[in-house]
């Protein structure tokens, strides 16, 4: 309550003002009484915006002020720290100096995993004025890691594969180019190497406390660390500049300074306890550390609170991270584009970190042709050969047809607004997982374009093939490429819907259904027909040699279908999810499976929202909610009655099918082998529930995602 008392025009003092505060706490509490657990109470001054903001004032994980600003510490900057003489420019401890870098290292990790430059790496007060360290080794580090800071956001920028949620790239006003060349960094980094080295021999030969060299080792490792890690990525830097440079030497090259990180960060991982901690009761991790320093660069909203990776985790952070790199050396002789995309998938298994995303990106598309300039004829023709080697349509290997200019025309136009979608295909792989489901989604539209082209393209080309009496038909070639990709990336942004865990476990049942009845049923049909195209094309390949022989040894081999592996595959994963989508029915049949409340839940706006971005696709036309139930109903089973049951028994048949494909695939990889065992467990628990087993239990079995994050196990409780 406020009272301003009235204002005399005779008097020149200010009017004061006087405050009456009431204590409503005894009042507010009585109020609260009447409320049940879980009710609100709605004012038209007091909505949802503002219970938002009250919720989050004041709350530790959200309001950052909480936590930073404790205390009457005031942050003192690099040069108020050299004057009060809690910084140190020479004369600094090898633990200090330990202490220093790994903590230097899990700023840098918080960095790239989406924090700000200014709340992590630049709360190192001896990044803001590293020409006054007097320490060699800390000022080498120093400028190393500047020199790292901008090689990294060169790569993360080029390569356009970042979100707002991954990487932060304000600078705050700070210079990231130092004055220095690559060659003097590394320089300064091989000198203080060598130092060091010269230091742990003597310190062997005297009698000294072992203690003192483990210390003088573990630094040793953390700045070749530097150095290898710096020569990686402009190595990388350098090829993806020289394509055409010798691949051997350069491999060879990367090989050796990945090895020399390896074993670096073993020693580092052995050595992070000797590292020093700052002694006193502030938040500052380590010496030279101020995390309060560049607040008031920060922008006029609520402050993130940013919390720093303990040490041992940023080193196992570039554990990861080396490892991942290992595996990108020999991506840049892929040169098939259908090698190149099962790469980048796999690849994004793995959630890898910004950085080894962006490199991904740079060492595939070479000097950036193919990313940033997406109708480059380069990869005009490497999606040319993907289509042939995929279904060797007859436009493109027929030597009568190549001649003739219409036909020429059509399919140059065609691959040309191919370049844009197949490119952005490689690029969304690229992306965070969350990113790329939303990304999969417009891709489809994309695709749908393609689609109808494909087939015009390929009725165009056969019309010009019957024109020119030629023997061979071309309908469908070029559309069942298109159908091809298309599918896949419709199943991959189902899955992914599991992998996010989007679903509620009474939803399983229709995306199962759908990937059954429909997705991976047209992959395999589409597999089998790119399976005789190309057979026929081998066909028409060998009868120049047998014409006029007379010989029958001459007969043609028949070779093995180069799609076999992919399509049994394929086939596995149908009869699985027809599996689960059995078993799921056969659930909420025996009131197993838990369902939303019908006045709270409508299944067919879940369904449609689920099924969205398929509504526009011309092939396979989309499955609208009516004919799902319909497609689903019971009635449909007309020889016996359906029961739970008769679902679990149905759902075994294809577990052990599934089963049956796997073991015919060869060499047997980790995947299939997961899915082998997934295949043999739930083939069982089916069984048990088929017999009988729990039948009163109304309990869902457990849905066990660890050895696959699409397809569970099924777990009785």
């Amino acid at each position: 309550m406020e009272y301003m008392e009235p204002y005399n025009g005779a008097s020149c003092c200010t009017p004061k003002t006087q405050y009456y505060w009431v204590d409503i706490t005894k009042d507010f509490l009585t109020s609260v009484n009447d409320l049940k657990l879980g009710e609100l109470l709605h004012d038209s001054l007091f909505g949802l915006f503002e219970a938002m903001s009250a919720i989050e004032m004041m709350d530790p994980k959200m309001d950052a002020g909480m936590l930073c600003n404790r205390g009457n510490k005031k942050a003192k900057t690099f040069d108020q720290s050299i004057e009060d003489g809690s910084l140190k420019l020479k004369d600094i401890s090898n633990a200090d100096l330990i202490g220093i870098i790994d903590t230097t290292f899990a700023c840098l990790v918080s960095w790239l995993e989406g924090h700000s430059l200014a709340q992590t790496v630049f709360t190192n007060l001896y990044l803001h004025k590293p020409y006054l360290i007097e320490d060699r080794a800390l000022k080498a580090f120093c400028l190393s890691i500047y020199k790292l800071l901008e090689i990294i956001k060169e790569y993360i920028h080029k390569a356009m594969v970042c979100e707002e949620e991954d990487f932060q790239s304000m600078q705050y006003g700070y210079h990231l180019y130092p004055d220095i060349s690559e060659q003097r960094a590394i320089g300064m980094l091989q000198e203080v190497e060598e130092d060091l080295h010269k230091r742990t021999r003597a310190k062997h030969n005297e009698v000294q406390s072992s203690i003192e060299v483990e210390e003088i080792v573990a630094l040793y490792s953390r700045i070749k660390f530097v150095r290898a890690l710096y020569q990686i990525l402009s190595i990388f830097r350098q090829r993806k500049d020289d394509v055409q440079s010798s691949s051997n030497d350069v491999n060879k090259l990367l090989n050796q300074k990945l090895k020399i990180a390896s074993d670096m960060l073993f020693v580092m991982n052995k050595t992070v306890c000797l590292g020093s901690y700052s002694s006193s009761s502030d938040l500052s991790p380590a010496l030279g550390f101020e995390p309060l320093i560049n607040q008031r660069l920060l922008p006029p909203t609520f402050p993130r609170y940013t919390k720093i990776k303990p040490r041992s985790e940023a080193l196992g952070y570039f554990v990861n991270m080396v490892e991942r790199l290992k595996g990108l050396i020999n991506v840049q002789s892929i040169v098939a584009y259908n090698q190149a995309l099962d790469f980048f998938i796999e690849f994004s298994k793995e959630s890898p970190c910004i950085l080894s995303r962006s490199a991904l990106q740079l060492l595939y598309v070479g000097s950036y042709s193919i990313i940033m300039n997406a109708g480059s004829p380069t990869f005009k023709d490497i999606l040319k050969e993907a289509a042939k080697l995929f279904i060797s349509p007859p436009a493109l290997v027929s030597k009568s047809i190549l001649y003739n200019q219409q036909a020429k025309t059509y399919v140059e136009s065609f691959f040309t607004h191919c370049t844009r979608p197949f490119s952005n295909f490689l690029q969304l792989c690229g992306h965070n997982r969350a990113r790329q489901r939303d990304k999969l989604a417009h891709l489809l539209d994309e695709f749908t374009a393609l689609q109808d082209e494909a087939e015009r393209v390929d009725l165009h080309i056969h019309n010009i093939f019957m024109t020119c009496n030629l023997s061979r038909s071309h309908l469908a070639c070029f559309g069942t490429w298109i159908l091809y990709h298309t599918l896949r990336i419709m199943i991959m942004y189902l899955l992914s819907g599991f992998e996010l865990e989007l679903y509620s476990a009474h939803e399983y049942y229709y995306i199962y259904w759908y990937m059954y009845e429909f997705l991976y049923g047209w992959l395999v049909s589409a597999l089998t027909r790119a399976d005789s195209f190309l057979a026929e094309q081998e066909l028409y390949n060998e009868l120049p040699k047998y014409k006029g022989s007379n010989k029958k040894k001459n007969k043609c081999k028949k070779k093995p279908r180069p799609y076999l592996k992919e399509s049994l595959y394929y086939q596995a994963l149908q009869n699985m999810c027809g599996g689960y989508y059995k078993a799921l029915m056969g659930f909420r049949m025996d009131g197993k499976l838990q369902m939303p409340h019908p006045q709270f839940d409508s299944e067919q706006v879940r369904y449609d929202h689920r099924f969205g971005p398929f509504q526009n696709l011309l092939t396979p036309p989309p499955v609208h909610y009516r004919e799902f139930r319909e497609l689903t109903s019971p009635e449909r089973y007309q020889q016996q009655p359906v029961d739970s049951s008769y679902l679990y028994l149905s759902g075994c048949k294809h577990f052990h099918q599934a089963r049956q494909l796997l073991e015919g695939i060869s060499p047997a990889e980790k995947e299939v082998t997961d899915l082998l065992k997934i295949s043999k467990t739930n083939f069982v628990v089916l069984k048990l529930l088929a017999g009988g087993h729990k039948k009163d239990s109304t309990k869902c079995p457990e849905f066990d995602f660890t050895l696959s994050k699409h397809f569970p196990i099924f777990k009785l409780s």
